[in-house]
């Protein structure tokens, strides 16, 4: 389409309707931000009535143009948009704003609405998410060509976006790859919830991004032939990121409250909504959309759905010219493991003594070769937790067929990344730092859990044992604190055994899984098998009678619980040994199976981290051996003995009870 003053007079009606349905949508909830609608109207008919290349009728059109609003309060522009444009997003649903069960909740979810990218809400973290739907989408372009995947990601992000810290951290990676298909628009309406945005921030945003290796381009965000101008400019041909600072007058039309904080995220009112539509002049009745925006919308349609039938054409032709590479893409969409990958894994030679994060590592260059979806990196660690594929190079600025991240010191943002990797349709991403950094990536690790999505977390120096680095960097509460996050697979294997199983288990979950993996050697056990962690918690040994007690453990401790159980038994006090290395998966089980497993002896936890959490399986009655302190700098055998983790000092402690 062309640019006409015919095609802007029908993008400014629509910009009205999008005012219209917002103001309604909101009025009829008395709950909601109207502020963002308001304000960038233009921009959402921009975007959606001319610039995006996408097509509504197939919203996971693998080479649409990407659209995600990290300012996620301003949910009523997006769905307003969705709902005309033509995505599965009836005007009934709009109505419904914010109700139960509606697919129209308060802020975006990916999983609940058609069109939404990004299930965004928490400030910064959409921008993370964007950075990462534009990484795939490089990586896609150079392993299949540019003809094929020439797809941008554009994303809304506000104030509260640009002040979050891990907007700077993804900025600045961004800025570092050179990604030449993102494109931020930054709604500068100088307007925060708290008030007026120089109560807080007096910062020159603009030469941050320049500082971040980003073009920025300034903008009247409610001119629509400044934006035509400003976007033609960028697309012309874009060589690094992009930040459109576009100017906005937040609660634009509202007589009483424009500019001002409190038209941010409180309704209008009934008597100031009717004075905004008057001064906006919106006329009709409650939700109204004129004929022309709905007959404008149709004609689209068509041209998106030819857009997308030429781009399949091309496809089809490319892929009977490369056989080869056409089934690697159809691997990397499908993200299925091979039926024989579990016998791969377990013929691997891997020493009698080894620790779980290097066990972890010789996995990973087995899975490399066989998943051509798995992508990983790590927060400037991959040397210390074990997270680098052997076989590949680094991904680096003009360089993308690599398999490996360097991510740097920037754990909250590389988690927000690895969420929109996993979006983009043909990745499964494993990002890696210690366990306790694990707080830092917490809220990207929850918004991935509410999505299930496939994202690994490979977590290493698990617990007080990785010795000398003391108390700072020794976990206590982290495992407690990620089993508490529903959707969160957390796995703590004993060995290269169950840390098979593990893997086999995140590649095959639709949802997160968090590894939590030794510094430190453990003994390869014979008594350990994947299965058992499929299970979640599994018999390792069978007591002598009487049975007199059920130790339960994780990850290292297993082996010393196998180890005290010979002690208990020397003594005549029949012991069973359970491993648990998945909390959730041993709750999914049966009540018959858990029960069968723990059996009615006096129960025991064994794990180096907070009690907290183990009265589940042991009871008001049970003994948890455990670690309800921080830790302390020493070698690790000395530390074992500060905190009673030895096999004499848990048997004589059991004895004695």
């Amino acid at each position: 389409m062309s640019w006409t003053p015919a095609l802007k007079e029908d993008l400014k009606e629509i910009a009205k309707t999008i005012r219209h349905l917002s103001i309604d949508a909101v009025e009829k909830a008395n709950s909601g931000h109207p502020g963002l609608p308001l304000g960038c109207a233009e921009i959402g008919a921009y975007l959606y009535g001319y610039l995006l290349r996408h097509n509504p009728k197939n919203s996971k059109w693998i080479n649409r143009d990407r659209f995600i609003l990290s300012a996620g309060h301003g949910s009523m522009l997006l769905y307003s948009c969705l709902h005309l444009a033509g995505f599965k997003l009836p005007l009934q649903e709009i109505k419904n704003f914010r109700q139960l069960h509606s697919q129209t909740p308060g802020h975006p979810e990916s999983f609940e609405t058609d069109g939404v990218e990004a299930t965004t809400g928490p400030l910064g973290q959409g921008f993370g998410n964007a950075v990462g739907h534009a990484i795939g989408l490089k990586i896609l372009q150079t392993n299949f060509g540019k003809e094929l995947f020439d797809a941008k990601v554009y994303c809304l992000a506000g104030d509260g976006c640009i002040m979050e810290g891990v907007t700077s951290e993804v900025s600045s990676y961004a800025g570092h790859l050179g990604l030449d298909n993102l494109v931020i628009i930054y709604d500068a309406n100088k307007v925060s919830l708290d008030g007026p945005l120089s109560d807080s921030c007096s910062e020159d945003t603009a030469l941050r991004y320049k500082a971040y290796g980003w073009d920025v381009y300034e903008v009247d965000g409610h001119d629509l032939d400044a934006l035509h101008k400003t976007f033609q400019e960028v697309n012309k041909d874009q060589k690094r990121p992009v930040i459109v600072i576009a100017k906005t007058v937040i609660g634009k039309g509202s007589p009483h409250r424009e500019g001002t904080y409190k038209v941010h995220g409180s309704p209008l009112g009934k008597e100031e909504a009717k004075l905004t539509k008057e001064a906006l002049g919106i006329t009709g009745e409650d939700f109204y959309i004129a004929p022309k925006v709905s007959s404008y919308f149709e004609k689209k349609l068509v041209h998106d759905q030819e857009r997308e039938d030429s781009w399949k054409k091309k496809f089809g032709d490319w892929a009977e010219a490369h056989p080869v590479l056409r089934k690697k893409l159809g691997d990397m969409l499908q993200r299925q493991v091979p039926d024989d990958l579990q016998a791969k894994l377990m013929g691997m030679t891997v020493p009698a003594s080894i620790s779980t994060r290097k066990a972890s590592q010789e996995i990973l260059n087995v899975l490399g070769a066989e998943l051509p979806y798995l992508y990983g990196g790590s927060a400037d660690l991959s040397g210390s937790d074990m997270t680098w594929m052997k076989p590949f190079p680094a991904i680096q600025k003009g360089h993308f067929e690599g398999r490996n991240f360097k991510f740097g010191v920037r754990e909250f943002g590389m988690a927000t990344i690895a969420s929109g990797l996993y979006e983009t349709q043909a990745f499964v991403p494993y990002i890696g730092t210690f366990l306790t950094f694990s707080d830092y990536m917490r809220n990207a690790i929850r918004l991935m859990a509410l999505m299930k999505g496939r994202v690994i977390y490979h977590f290493t120096h698990d617990s007080v044992f990785l010795g000398e680095d003391g108390p700072t960097h020794q976990p206590i509460e982290q495992l407690a604190s990620l089993r508490a996050i529903p959707n969160l697979h957390v796995i703590r294997p004993a060995d290269h055994h169950e840390l098979v199983g593990g893997w086999l288990s995140a590649l095959t979950y639709q949802g997160p899984t968090a590894f939590s993996l030794s510094r430190q050697n453990l003994p390869t056990l014979k008594e350990t098998t994947p299965e058992g962690v499929f299970k979640g918690g599994y018999v390792l040994k069978k007591e002598i009678v009487p049975h007199v007690f059920t130790l339960i453990a994780t990850g290292s401790e297993v082996s010393l619980a196998l180890e005290t159980a010979v002690l208990l038994e020397e003594k005549g006090k029949g012991t069973r040994v359970v491993s648990l290395p998945c909390f959730e998966r041993f709750n999914e089980q049966s009540a018959s199976y858990r029960n069968e497993v723990l059996g009615k002896a006096k129960r025991v936890s064994i794990e180096a981290a907070t009690t907290f959490g183990w009265a589940q399986y042991i009871g008001l009655d049970g003994i948890a051996i455990g670690i309800d302190s921080f830790g302390i700098s020493a070698p690790d055998k000395e530390i074992a003995k500060v905190f009673g983790f030895t096999k004499e000092a848990i048997a004589e402690r059991l004895l004695k009870s």
